[in-house]
Order: C-alpha cells, then structure tokens, then sequence
C-alpha cells in the first residue's frame, strides 16, 4: 500500500484534513487556524497542527464569517474538486439566522431613497436657494 495514503484505521494530521476537506485554502492556513486556538475537536481545543483526526471526530471550527460544525466521515487521500471533499465529512453547521444587517442589505435601496429624479433635484435646488420674495 501507498505509503502517503492514510489507513482506514489510522489517523490523519488535522492540518491536512482541513486543506484536503476544502476549509482552508492552503495548507499553511490550516496550520495557522488550528495554531491560533480556532478548532476544537471532540470539544477540546487543539493547538497543535499535527494532531490526529479520526473517524467519528467532530470538529468545530471557528471561520470569520461564520462556525463550522463538521464529522470527519473519511480520511483526505488529496484535495480534490467541492464534490469530492465533500464526501469527506457531514456538515451539521446551523443554519443561518437572519441577523439585523446582511452584506446584501447595501445592494437593495429602499424605494425613494438614492439619487433624486430631475423633478426632486429642481425641487430641492429652489428649496435650498430660498424663497422669492420678490423683493426687487
């Protein structure tokens, strides 16, 4: 058997688990967050990169834009496509609650607001020069 494929029975680096599951884009940033206190596993907060997942092992893992709750379901053999890693584990991630400001919130104006019409730009020009008071 290939030696860099892991065993069914054996563990996996985490670091590694993580860039062949597609978490982390590389696998110096998979080092990184685990490094930096951002993963649990089973619970216990796992400071060391090299440690070793198995199957079963539930990981939590803290991202900026939200946390991941995943089951390691198979060992990484490589990172492979989206659909391929994700095979590798059971996402039980809760879904997102609305929360009071989106990213999409900006890009949806509320009717009136926004760049004023010709109308509303005459309007406010007469307004803001003063009134007429004919005073010539």
């Amino acid at each position: 058997m290939d030696e860099k494929q892991p065993h069914s029975g054996s563990r996996q680096r985490i670091d590694k688990w993580l860039f062949f599951a597609r978490v982390a884009k590389s696998r110096s940033l998979a080092q990184e967050r685990v490094s930096a206190g951002h993963v649990k596993v089973n619970g216990a907060t796992v400071r060391q990169p090299s440690h070793g997942l198995k199957i079963g092992d539930r990981l939590e893992i803290a991202m900026p834009e939200r946390d991941l709750v995943l089951v390691v379901k198979l060992p990484g053999e490589r990172r492979g496509p989206y659909e391929e890693a994700r095979l590798l584990y059971e996402d039980l991630t809760p879904p997102r609650e609305k929360g009071p400001f989106s990213p999409l919130d900006q890009a949806v104006r509320a009717p009136g607001s926004g760049r004023p019409t010709k109308k509303e730009a005459r309007a406010l020009r007469d307004l803001r020069s003063g009134p007429d008071w004919g005073d010539d």
